[in-house]
């Protein structure tokens, strides 16, 4: 059966009587100011781009390079989902998702730049990969982040993916006592089963570290562990963008309709 991706996105987030459609594979929310899509050519792509550097450059100190655009070999790969302030037509929110076809054909996932992941993909599974998560700063305090946990949601569950991968980052920028503090209580309380483990190729040494111990846990990992993901390891540490990384993966099958739908309005940020 092909799942309406419309119709799933609007049940997530309990719009399901109020959702209408907009576009070619395009949906908006009555009593929202938001819509949501997938990119459909190269200028929808180049706007997530933008925003991307912006959000990293600001946000994180990431070492991109100029020109206002983070870009790179997996992007031509990837579906892009994007959320939209209906009013400026501004992206606000992206996800680029990685689907298991499309990641034979690019080579392996981006995640592999950053870890061993042999365990994992000597399963033979459907995993899929999410990435470069980002939502513009004046809109962290709104619903993008719900829906676009609700979009890539749905988009998994047409795509039949049994297992959805990735990194989820901790920025150092302000001290590694923050990220040292996030990855001591993932790692002891989230730890993924063995055979789902990933190996670091440049290890974070966090226990090294004296962590922040009264540091609040970032709002997206927050709402990745509330759906059930847990950590496949010790975190990465990636010199570009500043960050701590720690791998996440999630069981498609643990994902309860009616508890997902919950967890994904609670997955906003205090």
């Amino acid at each position: 059966m092909v799942i309406s991706w419309i119709y799933v996105v609007g049940r997530l987030v309990g719009f399901d009587d109020h959702t209408r459609r907009v576009g070619d594979g395009e949906a908006s929310f009555d009593g929202s100011r938001f819509r949501i899509a997938l990119a459909r050519d190269a200028a929808d792509v180049l706007e997530a781009q933008r925003l991307r550097w912006r959000v990293y450059r600001e946000s994180l100190d990431a070492d991109l390079p100029a020109g206002g655009v983070d870009a790179d070999a997996f992007d031509g790969f990837c579906d892009h989902l994007l959320v939209r302030d209906s009013d400026t037509d501004a992206v606000v929110g992206t996800y680029r998702i990685l689907t298991p076809e499309r990641a034979r054909e690019a080579g392996g996932y981006y995640s592999e730049t950053e870890f061993d992941l042999g365990r994992i993909v000597s399963h033979g599974a459907r995993v899929a990969e999410v990435g470069r998560a980002c939502v513009h700063p004046a809109y962290r305090k709104g619903g993008v982040i719900a829906l676009l946990l609700a979009g890539l949601t749905a988009h998994l569950v047409e795509r039949r993916c049994e297992y959805v991968i990735g990194c989820a980052s901790v920025s150092l920028t302000d001290g590694a006592g923050r990220a040292a503090s996030v990855c001591r209580r993932l790692t002891r309380d989230h730890l993924s089963p063995v055979e789902w483990h990933a190996f670091p190729r440049a290890r974070f040494p966090f226990e090294s570290i004296e962590p922040d111990d009264g540091a609040p846990l970032p709002a997206l990992i927050k709402a990745y562990l509330r759906l059930g993901a847990t950590v496949c390891g010790e975190p990465a540490w990636d010199e570009q963008f500043k960050t701590a990384d720690l791998l996440l993966i999630l069981a498609m099958a643990r994902m309860a309709p009616r508890y997902r739908a919950r967890l994904l309005r609670q997955a906003l940020p205090a």
